[in-house]
Order: structure tokens, then sequence, then C-alpha cells
């Protein structure tokens, strides 16, 4: 879980620095020097500059200690929520003003001459900056400990009066991979209409932002058994999440799967039901309603063995 963090900072810290560094460079020639960066509060126009290359250099040093400092906490332990706040809410506002500053100054014979920055434009970027941020704050969710250890076979004996909590996780670091892969692509096309790079991006944005959700969301998976019966929740921010009342569970087992038998990655349907397949190996498989649903995650033996002795179905 630690390489995963990271990975996973240091993917996202590569995305923004190349958005950061790339939308002025891809401007090319359609830029001034220096360029417009300071915008006053009451006419709206342009009352600072700086450097092409000042401005390009400026925005991405200070992305790179945000996220320097980032990965060196990633690696002596879990990241905690604010960090992970902080870090997608500063890359999306470092990259949204990015793409402001190429904006109102592309095509602009002077700085003095470039467009204006809008307040409106200012608030939808915030908002975004905020919504990343809470996004990062949800990933930094601990997750609870696991129950207490049961006893092997299908079954275990369950106290009187006391309750049992087993939780795993499973994640494909590559199907992650890909996913960012994707959604930085998408937020790079919109930064670059934004910019006034593309024309109507939303034809290129929109269908790589679909596939980089339905990725990220297929990509790492949470199972839990309590005694209301099996959840299990899908994606970085733990939704959707797919639920099966312990009454309607007929029976629950432990199954080895490979990503072959199954279908491949992801979520597969075929002739074995539903199948959540994210590595290969054991697998928790349920039956409810004559059909089996499996999920590829650890320990899958003691999960079955704990809905099965749920006191929802005993006879």
């Amino acid at each position: 879980m630690r390489n995963r963090g990271v990975w996973g900072v240091a993917g996202w810290g590569a995305g923004v620095l190349a958005l950061v560094v790339g939308l002025p460079l891809a401007a090319g020639g359609r830029l001034p020097d220096p360029v417009a960066t300071h915008w006053s509060g009451g006419s709206g126009g342009p009352d600072g500059s700086m450097g092409l290359w000042a401005a390009v250099l400026f925005p991405a040093l200070v992305w790179v200690v945000v996220a320097a400092a980032a990965a060196f906490g990633a690696r002596r332990g879990p990241l905690p929520r604010w960090s992970l706040a902080t870090l997608a809410s500063t890359g999306v506002l470092l990259a949204g003003t990015q793409a402001s500053i190429v904006r109102a100054n592309l095509d602009a014979p002077d700085w003095r001459q470039a467009g204006s920055v809008t307040g409106w434009g200012v608030a939808v970027m915030v908002a975004v900056a905020v919504l990343a941020g809470a996004g990062g704050a949800a990933l930094g969710r601990r997750s609870p400990a696991e129950g207490p250890a049961a006893a092997e076979g299908p079954r275990m004996e369950i106290p009187g009066g006391e309750r049992l909590v087993w939780l795993s996780s499973a994640a494909n670091p590559w199907l992650q991979l890909l996913g960012g892969l994707l959604g930085l692509a998408a937020l790079g096309g919109l930064l670059a209409g934004l910019a006034g790079l593309l024309d109507g991006p939303w034809p290129m944005v929109a269908p790589l932002a679909f596939a980089a959700l339905a990725v990220l969301v297929c990509s790492s998976v949470r199972a839990r058994v309590t005694q209301r019966g099996l959840e299990v929740a899908f994606g970085p921010l733990g939704y959707p999440v797919r639920r099966w009342a312990a009454a309607d569970i007929e029976s629950a087992r432990a199954e080895e799967r490979t990503p072959a038998r199954a279908g491949g990655w992801g979520y597969r349907i075929n002739g074995l039901g539903t199948t959540v397949m994210l590595r290969g190996g054991e697998c928790l498989v349920v039956r409810v309603k004559g059909r089996d649903f499996a999920v590829s995650v650890d320990d899958a033996a003691r999960g079955a063995a704990l809905l099965n002795s749920l006191p929802a179905k005993k006879g």
C-alpha cells in the first residue's frame, strides 16, 4: 500500500507538471513575451507581467515542491486526508490558472493587450479545485481495522451478543494507471480547450473522461461482511456500492479463479455469473437467487465462513 501511494503521488505530480509546462509551450509563437500574469480587480485589465519562460517555470517549481513533499510523506506511511486534499486542489488550481493565463494572452501582440480573466471563470476554477480537494480527502479515508480472527472452515461460532466484521480489499495497479492516464488526457484536453488551443474539445474530452471513470471504478474493490450481509464498494472513492442482505445469500465459498476463466479483467459477466477480477487467485463467491457473484479479494475463506454463519442464515 505504501508503494502504491508513492506511485499515485508521483503519477499525479508528473501529469500536473506536464500540463503546467506543456500548455504555454503548446501555444508556440501565439503568446507575447513577456506574458500578462496579473489582472487588476477594478478594470479587469492586465497590470503585471512575467517573462514567458518564467511563467512556465515558476508554477512548475511550486508544483514540484508540493508534489515532492507529498511523495516523501507517502514513503513514510499513508498520507493524511488534508495532505491528499492539498495535493489534489493545488494541482487543479495551478493547471487551471495556467490555462487561464494562456487563453488571455493567446494571439495578443503585447501583454498589455491581453484579454481579461473573467470573474465567473475564476469562480468555476476555484470550485473545481475545491471539489478536487474533497475527492483527495475522500481517498485518504482510513479503512477500519479487520475483525477478530475466525476459525477455519465453512462456518464459525459467533459468541452470543458479539458482532464480527470481515474486511478485505484488492486493487489492480495497471488498471489504476490506465484510468489515471485517461483522466489526465481528459483534463489536458479540457484545459487546452479553455486555453483556446482546441476548438470544441468536448468530442475528445467526454469519451476520455467516461473511459477514465469506468476504468477507475473497476480498478479497486473493498468487500465487507457484517451481520447485515455483504457489501462490495468499487473504485477509489468506494462508490458505487452493491449490497446483499444476509437472508438473501444462499451460500458463500472461496474459489480459485483466473482472468482467463473469468473472461478478462475488471467487471465480467459470463457463464460463471458476475466476477470482479482484479488479480488471479482466491475469490469470495456468493450465490444469490441462483446466480454467483465473485470478487477477487484476500482472505476469502474467512469472509465466506462468516457469511455462512450469520444469525440471519441459521434455520
